[in-house]
């Protein structure tokens, strides 16, 4: 790679060589810093503080529009959609807190506006911000492994069972989730610990305040359409179609394929801010996320040169529910 260029798998000092991703994965770095040019991976890397501040403006007004519908509109054609919307917005503000984890949003260290973002972005889908951001690097830094790759160790379903799929697409997912949270922040320092705890102490209490406060200004019924539904059933449903696309169809053998390409498309870009885009990332996990259909378009001969098959997400729910495939295996 060129001298000076960002470096293709690199993650803040979390990628020095005693990880598994990086002991794994040293040959395909330097293929990608191979594949393309130094200004064009100059160009991806480029960050825009007032683009991805528009689009998370566009998100809060999407939410305030989608919650003021659901209050207003009683009739199923109006606020099931809305509903839809919602969950899927508030999912969409684990997409700008993953920007945030990664550096991607400022052009230079700006720790307290992270801080303060991260923070923000957390509290829509009641997560901490800081367990977020140490199970999400130890996540890049310990991918392909099932022991030390948190999400693959906690979360993914141990199971191959039907049933136990389509429980994470309901309000099962969040036992689910805070269990597995609960298992790796065991590990972690006291003081981690105790910041965690807080931050989700502190999340919850402001969505218990959010439904408590429609329930009494609007109604129960205007709590199930705005907050219940949305929180509890639409947004399982994007975490997992979502994740499905990360790292459940992958070829083992080959730390290329250890994340799923999902084939671009203009509804999936927009529905889910890129992040659809997952394989794209774990490359260059310092790139922003508005410019991973570029870079997907840019790596198209790195892709076809590797036989690296690109997958729908309606493919990927066929292979996982009727097909039954196993998580982080080789699908055919």
């Amino acid at each position: 790679m060129p001298q000076g260029a960002p470096r293709a798998g690199g993650q803040q000092g979390l990628m020095a060589g005693r990880h598994y991703y990086s002991e794994h994965a040293a040959g395909l770095k330097r293929e990608l810093g191979r594949a393309l040019p130094r200004d064009e991976i100059l160009r991806l890397h480029a960050k825009s503080p007032a683009r991805h501040l528009l689009v998370a403006a566009r998100q809060f007004v999407m939410l305030g529009l989608a919650t003021w519908g659901l209050v207003r509109f009683e009739h199923p054609a109006l606020w099931v959609p809305l509903a839809l919307v919602q969950g899927w917005t508030v999912f969409n503000f684990t997409v700008l807190l993953h920007e945030v984890v990664h550096h991607a949003v400022f052009a230079s260290p700006r720790p307290r506006a992270e801080r303060l973002l991260g923070l923000l972005y957390a509290m829509p889908s009641g997560l901490s911000a800081t367990q977020f951001t140490r199970w999400h690097l130890d996540h890049h830094a310990e991918l392909g492994s099932s022991d030390h790759d948190p999400k693959r160790h906690h979360l993914s379903p141990k199971i191959n069972a039907r049933w136990l799929k389509l429980l994470y697409m309901t309000p099962a997912l969040f036992p689910i989730y805070f269990r597995a949270a609960r298992r790796e922040t065991a590990t972690y320092p006291p003081a981690l610990q105790r910041t965690i705890r807080w931050e989700r102490l502190a999340s919850i209490g402001a969505h218990l305040a959010v439904l408590g406060g429609v329930w009494w200004a609007f109604g129960g019924a205007a709590a199930l359409r705005a907050y219940i539904v949305p929180v509890f059933f639409v947004f399982p449903v994007a975490f997992t179609i979502n994740r499905l696309g990360q790292h459940y169809a992958i070829d083992p053998d080959d730390p290329a394929q250890w994340s799923t390409l999902v084939r671009a498309h203009w509804f999936w870009n927009f529905w889910y801010l890129n992040s659809n885009l997952h394989l794209e990332h774990h490359y260059f996990p310092g790139v922003p996320f508005y410019r991973l259909p570029a870079l997907q378009r840019a790596l198209g001969p790195f892709f076809e040169a590797h036989g690296i098959q690109s997958r729908t997400y309606g493919r990927l729910l066929y292979g996982w529910f009727v097909e039954n495939r196993a998580p982080h295996t080789h699908w055919v």
